[in-house]
């Protein structure tokens, strides 16, 4: 079997791979793992240094626009699981171009190489985010999308094209959309990862607005695992939310860093609210759960507390990357 892994130098590709590699997924223990990457700012081979020299891994440095580099990586594949993507949506504010390039002209170069080359399985990895705002309750999978920000909307934009090449062409795809995502290897842009850094280098922590804002929390670890679930017993041309279970509004997470690295409310800088930014996102997950059998096994509490280790244990892989960005 060979599996295709889109965007798999970035934080929840890499931790696919690594997983996948060291045989945490026994469907693909066998699995050759081809990574395609352009190695953008948020993608580096640091996130695969553990697993690089395992034979079953090929790197190819590409752009998932070139149908050339496309066409290449897609023969002999297997299955496809596809993470490569612009995801910050304050970028996305400040110029949305390459986001709809690389999100949705990307994710259609894919589909017409994964179609011509029958591939069984095309897993696209998506967000809540396109669902929009929710005061109150949880999104099933069937709610209408409607995304806020330029972000977003790319990543609605590439799973409506999935969508339309399994009804029009029977392409086998899955979609997933999770929520938040924190762990190791996260790039130091997303709010856990630039809080820490910030505060281990004793700089402030800029807060949106009032800190109202909620999300729910999802263990890097238990997404993969869903992701796989979906990859080996998903119903073709399905939806499967993917949720952590751990709602909390910014202030209570700032609150909980703070904490954690032994700071107080004085290192919080009050900042002017993200332009679009909504108010609260929350996925039902009840369908992967009932189908798939799918639970998150990281609990916040331990989970947040192995990440504020990892980044304090790991200077050398996330100073270069904050210096490369500022």
């Amino acid at each position: 079997m060979q599996v295709l892994v889109t965007g798999g130098a970035g934080f929840i590709g890499s931790h696919y791979v690594r997983s996948l590699l060291a045989g945490a997924y026994p469907a693909y223990a066998d699995a050759d793992v081809v990574v395609l990457d352009l190695l953008t700012y948020a993608g580096t081979l640091t996130n695969l240094a553990e697993c690089a020299a395992d034979p079953r891994l090929h790197f190819v440095r590409g752009d998932i626009r070139d149908p050339d580099v496309v066409a290449e990586v897609m023969t002999g594949t297997d299955v496809v699981v596809h993470f490569a993507a612009e995801s910050h949506v304050d970028r996305s504010i400040a110029g949305a171009a390459d986001f709809v390039s690389t999100n949705v002209v990307g994710t259609q170069v894919l589909l017409q190489a994964a179609l011509e080359r029958g591939v069984s399985r095309f897993v696209h990895v998506s967000t809540d985010e396109v669902y929009g705002s929710i005061d109150d309750g949880a999104w099933p999978e069937n709610h209408p999308l409607e995304p806020n920000s330029p972000y977003s909307a790319s990543k609605a934009s590439s799973d409506l094209l999935v969508r339309s090449f399994h009804r029009t062409h029977g392409l086998p795809v899955c979609i997933t959309r999770c929520s938040n995502n924190y762990g190791p290897h996260q790039f130091p842009e997303k709010v856990i990862p630039l809080f820490v850094t910030n505060l281990l280098d004793g700089k402030k922590v800029p807060l949106y607005g009032d800190g109202l804002n909620v999300r729910d929390w999802l263990h890097v670890d238990d997404h993969c695992r869903g992701i796989q679930l979906v990859a080996e017993k998903g119903r073709d041309g399905e939806v499967y939310n993917i949720g952590g279970g751990t709602e909390l509004t910014n202030k209570e997470l700032t609150m909980r860093l703070l904490a954690a690295v032994g700071a107080d409310e004085s290192m919080i800088e009050p900042v002017a609210d993200r332009l679009g930014h909504d108010r609260r996102y929350c996925v039902d997950w009840t369908k992967i759960a009932d189908e798939l059998g799918y639970a998150p096994r990281v609990s916040f509490d331990d989970g947040l507390a192995a990440t504020v280790r990892w980044y304090t244990e790991h200077r050398g892989w996330w100073e270069p990357l904050k210096k490369r960005t500022s």
